[in-house]
C-alpha cells in the first residue's frame, strides 16, 4: 500500500505547476480529505458543489464590517478551497477524471469570487472612498466589476491555459487538459443532434472558454500548429527525434513562468482578500486586482508570446 507521502506525490499535477503553499498546506490537508470522502464512496463533483456553497457563505460574510463575521468568511473560503483541492485531487488518484467536472471545477472558483466582489462592493456602498469625504455609493460596484469581470477572470483562464500547456510538453496529452475551441464545438454539435440540453450548455460554454483563450495566445497558435506538424510523436510524454529539442526548449523558456501563473489562481488573491477585510479596508482587493494583479498577467503574457514567437522562427 502507498505511503501518504507517495499518495501525495501521485496526487501533484507536476512540480512546475504547484505553488509552495499547495504543496506543504493545502494539498496535504486535501489529501485527508480526499481519502475519507473516497472511503465514502462520495464522487469529486459532489465535493465541487459543496464546495460552492461554502464559497458563497464565505462571500456573505464578507459583506459585514465586524471582524468575527469576516474571520468565518476566511474560514468558509478556506474550506471551499481544500473541497477545490480535494475534488482534482480524488479524481487524480482514483481516475474520475471527466470534463465536466473540470467545468464544475472552473465554475466554482468563479461563484465564489462572484459572490466575495458582490460582498464587498455591498459593504463599501456606504463608507467614504479612501482619502475623501465622497461615499463609493455605485462606484464600489463599478471598482469591484473592473476587477472581477476584465482582470480577474481573464489572469485565471490565462493562467490556467498556460499551465495545461506545460503539462501538455512536460507529461503529454494524458497528463494535462489541453484543449481546443474547434474539438470542443464538435463535442457541443454531438449533443446538439442527440437533443442533450445539458451536454450542450456544458460544451458551447466551455468551447467559447477554449476559443477566449486562443484568441488571446496568437504566436503560441502558430508555434503549437508548427510542433504539432513535425514528424515526432507529439502525444507521448518524452517524444523523440525532431521535436524533442524544441519540446525541451519551450520547456526551459515555460517553467519560470509558472510561479506567475500560480500567483495569478487562488493563494495570494485569496491572502489580500482576507487582509483587506480583516483589517476593514476592503477596497485595497480589488484594486490590487487591477494594479499588481494586472501588471503581473500582462507581464507573463507577453514573455510567454515572445518564447512561443521566438520557436516558431526556428521551426
Amino acid at each position: 500500500m502507498a505511503s501518504f507521502k507517495e499518495l501525495l506525490q501521485a496526487s501533484f499535477k507536476s512540480t512546475d505547476t504547484e505553488e509552495w503553499l499547495d504543496v506543504h498546506f493545502t494539498r496535504p490537508i486535501g489529501l485527508v480529505f480526499a481519502l475519507f470522502w473516497n472511503k465514502l464512496g462520495v464522487h469529486p463533483n459532489v465535493i465541487t458543489i459543496l464546495s460552492i456553497f461554502l464559497g458563497v457563505a464565505a462571500g456573505w460574510m464578507f459583506h459585514y464590517t465586524d471582524l468575527p463575521h469576516n474571520i468565518w468568511g476566511v474560514v468558509l473560503l478556506m474550506l471551499a478551497n481544500f473541497c477545490d483541492s480535494t475534488d482534482g485531487q480524488m479524481a487524480r488518484l482514483t481516475g474520475k477524471k471527466t470534463l465536466i467536472g473540470r467545468m464544475l471545477d472552473g465554475f466554482s472558483g468563479d461563484v465564489w469570487f462572484v459572490a466575495v466582489y458582490a460582498a464587498i462592493a455591498w459593504r463599501l456602498m456606504p463608507e467614504n472612498i479612501p482619502f475623501t469625504n465622497v461615499q463609493w455609493g455605485l462606484w464600489s460596484w463599478v471598482l469591484c466589476a473592473i476587477a472581477g469581470f476584465l482582470c480577474h477572470s481573464p489572469q485565471s483562464s490565462l493562467s490556467d491555459y498556460y499551465r495545461q500547456i506545460h503539462l501538455f510538453f512536460l507529461k503529454g496529452k494524458e497528463g494535462s487538459e489541453l484543449d481546443n475551441y474547434e474539438q470542443q464545438r464538435g463535442v457541443y454539435e454531438r449533443y446538439k443532434q442527440e437533443g442533450n440540453v445539458a451536454g450542450q450548455l456544458f460544451f458551447y460554454n466551455y468551447a467559447n472558454y477554449c476559443r477566449s483563450q486562443e484568441k488571446r495566445t496568437p504566436q503560441f497558435q502558430a508555434f503549437f500548429k508548427k510542433f504539432k506538424a513535425l514528424p515526432s510523436p507529439v502525444e507521448l510524454p518524452s517524444p523523440v527525434g525532431e521535436g524533442s529539442g524544441v519540446r525541451l526548449q519551450f520547456l526551459a523558456g515555460s517553467r519560470p513562468l509558472m510561479p506567475y501563473t500560480n500567483i495569478l489562481t487562488f493563494n495570494t488573491r485569496a491572502i489580500v482578500c482576507y487582509i483587506s477585510c480583516l483589517i476593514n479596508q476592503p477596497w485595497i482587493y480589488p484594486v490590487f486586482e487591477i494594479t499588481v494583479m494586472q501588471g503581473l498577467y500582462v507581464y507573463m503574457h507577453r514573455k510567454h508570446e515572445s518564447l512561443c514567437a521566438e520557436l516558431s522562427k526556428q521551426l
